[in-house]
Parts: C-alpha cells; structure tokens; sequence
C-alpha cells in the first residue's frame, strides 16, 4: 500500500480525502486476509481431492453433506459418525503420506 502523494502545503479537505483512501485501504485488506482465513479449509479440502486424484470430488462432497445431514437428523448418530471420523482421520492421513507399493506376485 503506497501512501497517496500530498503537496507540501495541502489543504484539510485534500487530507482528509487521503485518510479516507488510506482507511478504505486498510479495510479492504482486512477483507481480504479475513476471506483467506475463511476459505482455508475448502482450499486444504482441494488438496486433498488433487492428492487423492478423486474424481468427480466436487460430487463427493455434496454427498457427503448430504450424508451428515441425515445422520444429524436422527440424534445420537451424528456423534458416533464425528467419532468414527475422527479415528479414521490419522489412517487417511497415513495413507496419504505412504502409498501402498504395488508389488509384482
């Protein structure tokens, strides 16, 4: 971000209208970084389908929703489905990381 050029003797109105382009600025960048934070996961998630080379992942994931919202429409059966994720997380992660090799037999 430049700083706007001011003559040396400005005026209060040409000031005032500076600060207000540094302000907008500042607010637009804010916006920015705040819209980065919230798009982290869904950019992690594309990752994960490029590394996976799932295709038709888009599909999959609306599939997915779709599934977690019948299973949280019945009670009690949403925690047991994050449960189950949340074992089977490190697994996928592992997997990830060390391909199975195919070996010749």
């Amino acid at each position: 971000m430049s700083q706007p050029e001011l003559p040396r003797h400005a005026s209060r109105r040409d000031m005032r209208k500076a600060l207000i382009r540094l302000r907008l600025e500042m607010q637009r960048q804010e916006l920015r970084h705040e819209s980065l934070l919230l798009t982290q996961p869904l950019r992690q998630a594309q990752d994960l389908t490029r590394q996976l080379d799932i295709p038709h992942a888009p599909l999959w994931g609306v599939a997915a929703v779709a599934a977690l919202g019948f299973l949280a429409a019945r009670k009690g059966s949403l925690r047991r489905g994050l449960r189950l994720a949340g074992a089977l997380y490190p697994l996928l992660q592992a997997l990830l990381r060390n391909p199975p090799q195919d070996r010749p037999g």
